[in-house]
């Protein structure tokens, strides 16, 4: 897609941003800094960050259909690991010193300020890149792999904190460096290995209403999903706070682990099962919205086929590299991913998401795009696999020329080879072009438009 030219407020907003969470950076550094000492804060720094890459990993596997700009994944990274975390500490802070003047316990900000100003803060940067940049929303898979990455930047400057604080330099002042680092063993173990899944399982509840809000046309909806989703991550995430306090004010340590086990648990195994099935919704969808193309002539049902599941285009991608090489490979991707934008973008106008005009002349011109690169993709692999037969595909059935120089129609089969890259050469125009509404023949796009038929080089 060619690059929007970059304006002096959209400069702005941007330098702002950076700004901002630059400044928190540098302010969330002089605290842990200040708080911790040097040698405390450089342990925390190492054993946070090692469940990151596993962490992040999982997030960007979720988004293997059509993945997301990656300066928009630092971004939302970036946020939670700064901006939210600098706004919830001092947050925090402040009401514990007043709690603490009013003869309250210390656990209810645990259990009354943190979940609150926590999640909104962590949901804070992704509900901004919903506001500008909604476009980049392919639905709750995003949500899910946004505020992901938002919560696991959160998670890891607060394990700093936990791992060089309450670890290692309160071991160092009582007893040693060896109960130190003892105790830095013991909190990764319990916060990370065992409950490093918490964070980003209370966020995601958010990224659920954002993906629904990002999808649907009803304003409502838009309003009222993310709004659901961020107050059932607070409420969630006050549970997960509250179950160790009544353990320790009652003694009964079994009421924190019943509610692990009982509760978070669950709810943790449901959203990884939602989370693999959303993960496949992309592969499906090319299925169910590209055979449009397919009767309009862009396209042929085994390379519609060919997108339906991971493992498909892997094999897509394996077959091209064979016949193309390295070069092969790369178009399939780029074809792949972007025809699975091609078929984002068809939903969203069969959803109405766009209602400005100057959206919906955006769209058209966005899927015209899409159309040529998938014309320009396809032409590093066609042709040249000597296995497969020659011919054309009309949108209807395939034109192939046999070895002994014949030629015939030949309807598509019901399970489509994978892949078949046929020439796709429209035959004539018909008196009366009979195409879906909103979809013209090779050259053709928007219902308002005449549809030529400009010869499709092979």
């Amino acid at each position: 897609m060619p690059l929007r030219r970059l304006g002096w407020r959209r400069f702005l907003v941007l330098a702002l941003v950076v700004l901002l969470i630059a400044a928190c950076a540098v302010y969330m550094l002089f605290v842990l800094g200040s708080n911790l000492g040097a040698q405390a804060l450089l342990i925390g720094v190492v054993a946070a960050i090692l469940p990151v890459p596993v962490l992040v990993s999982c997030f960007l596997w979720l988004d293997r259909y059509e993945p997301e700009p990656l300066k928009y994944l630092i971004f939302c990274f970036a946020w939670g690991a700064f901006v939210s975390t600098a706004a919830s500490l001092t947050v925090n802070e402040f009401f514990a010193a007043r709690f603490a003047d009013w003869g309250l316990p210390n656990a209810l900000t645990g259990v009354l300020v943190a979940p609150f100003i926590e999640e909104l803060t962590k949901a804070l940067g992704p509900i901004l890149l919903l506001i500008f940049r909604r476009r980049e929303w392919s639905g709750i898979t995003d949500g899910l792999v946004y505020c992901g990455l938002s919560a696991v930047g959160f998670a890891m400057v607060e394990n700093i904190l936990y791992l060089g604080g309450y670890g290692y330099a309160s071991g160092v002042d009582e007893y040693g460096p060896a109960t130190g680092a003892r105790q830095v063993i013991a909190i990764f173990i319990v916060r990370i290995l065992l409950f490093g899944f918490a964070h980003p399982l209370f966020t995601s509840m958010t990224g659920v209403g954002l993906g629904i809000a990002a999808r649907t046309a009803d304003r409502r909806v838009r309003f009222l999903a993310p709004l659901a989703g961020l107050l059932l991550a607070m409420m969630l995430h006050g549970t997960w706070n509250l179950l160790p306090s009544l353990a320790q004010a009652t003694g009964q340590a079994m009421i924190a682990l019943y509610g692990y086990l009982g509760v978070m648990v669950p709810i943790f195994f449901a959203m990884v099962g939602l989370a693999i099935w959303l993960r496949g919704w992309e592969g499906r969808l090319t299925e169910r919205t590209l055979p449009d193309y397919v009767r309009a002539g862009w396209l042929t049902p085994p390379e519609v086929a060919s997108l339906g599941s991971l493992g498909r285009r892997h094999a897509a991608r394996t077959w091209a590299r064979r016949v193309a090489g390295d070069a092969g490979l790369k178009a399939m991707r780029g074809y792949q991913f972007s025809a699975t934008r091609l078929a984002l973008l068809r939903d969203g106008m069969r959803r109405g998401l766009d209602r400005r005009p100057a959206d919906q002349e955006r769209t058209i011109r966005e899927e015209r795009e899409l159309l040529d690169a998938l014309t320009a993709y396809r032409a590093f692999f066609v042709g040249r696999d000597p296995q497969t037969p020659v011919g054309s595909w009309d949108g209807h059935r395939y034109h192939l020329r046999f070895p002994d120089g014949s030629q015939r129609a030949v309807d598509a089969p019901d399970e489509p080879v994978v892949p078949i890259p046929v020439v796709l050469v429209p035959p004539p125009p018909p008196p009366v072009p009979a195409h879906p509404a909103g979809y013209g023949p090779p050259g053709w796009h928007g219902p308002h438009q005449p549809p030529p038929w400009p010869p499709r080089a092979g």
